[in-house]
């Protein structure tokens, strides 16, 4: 991943909104796939996307450690999504395909088939948790997150995450087991 960008101090000026956009075209990709993973709904998650960077550069003096700024993204966008499904109470799955490729022009047709059904797979496979499962999953294999830190995201114990945590690897391996079946 590249290096974040530093915040800048003062007055709003061109350098501080270059660094600004730069930071936001690092991260946000990576930020929009956790959020949609989590809510499972494209519109919803562009939306929170929108939502977390708009929060993260409003709280940008509040980073010590800009070598930590992605973990930190990452943290207020899962909050950010959580809050939201929180709100809504609901899961709704819209089609990921339909929105622009992320592939990049240069690359491999092959190689771009492969990572759609990569993707595919991995969508298939999180549609079939519940919601706390996916959430759990996510910030602590996806995003790395420490199990003390995922419990605190989700206001549960460490022994509910790790329940949550094994459960959810099981149905993904029984999906991928099923897949290879078929």
């Amino acid at each position: 991943m590249n290096d974040p960008v530093p915040p800048v101090s003062g007055t709003h000026t061109a350098a501080s909104a270059d660094s600004e956009t730069e930071f936001v075209r690092q991260n946000l990709r990576r930020i929009f796939l956790l959020i949609y993973r989590i809510v499972g709904n494209v519109d919803d998650a562009q939306d929170l996307t929108q939502e977390t960077f708009i929060k993260a550069l409003q709280r940008q003096g509040q980073l010590k450690d800009w070598d930590r700024a992605a973990h930190w993204l990452s943290r207020i966008a899962a909050n950010t999504a959580i809050d939201f499904l929180r709100r809504k109470r609901k899961l709704t799955y819209t089609d990921i395909s339909h929105i622009a490729d992320f592939s990049s022009p240069w690359e491999d047709p092959e190689e771009s088939m492969l990572r759609a059904e990569r993707r595919l797979h991995l969508d298939g496979g999180l549609a079939g948790l519940t919601e706390r499962e996916r959430m759990a999953l996510l910030l602590r294999d996806v995003e790395d997150m420490p199990a003390d830190q995922v419990a605190e995201h989700m206001k549960c114990s460490m022994a509910t995450v790790r329940s949550h945590i094994a459960n959810a690897r099981t149905k993904f391996k029984r999906y991928l087991q099923e897949r290879k079946n078929t």
